[in-house]
């Protein structure tokens, strides 16, 4: 079992709107995206939950999953929590811009830890 972060490099094929949960709706861009969580009880399982189609709605990525597909996975063993820091980082990309306020990042102050990053 691996403890850490990771960020999940994402590819949605057409803009869509979509209902997040009682977060409610946002437009999303057509585009590349970075989402970055947390597995501190192990990242494995984690991704592994990620990647499957059928599974019960419960994390605001679980609702952009099911029409945008993975295209790259990072992982980051820790013991800490750096899931914020690495957002962060993510946010300072060039052309980066956060579409869905809120989302992924409830427990935190960081105001998305899904980011767009373009075409």
């Amino acid at each position: 079992m691996t403890r850490g972060c990771y960020q999940l490099i994402l590819y949605l094929p057409k803009a869509m709107a979509l209902q997040v949960g009682r977060r409610g709706t946002f437009l999303f861009p057509a585009g590349r995206y970075v989402y970055t969580g947390s597995a501190l009880n192990g990242v494995e399982r984690r991704l592994a939950r990620h990647q499957r189609q059928n599974k019960r709605l419960h994390w605001h990525i679980d609702y952009l999953l099911r029409y945008a597909r993975i295209t790259r996975v990072k992982v980051f063993p820790t013991p800490r929590q750096v899931e914020c820091a690495l957002n962060r980082k993510a946010l300072r990309q060039p052309g980066a811009q956060v579409v869905a306020k809120g989302f992924g990042s409830s427990d935190c102050r960081c105001a998305s830890h899904l980011v767009f990053l373009g075409q």
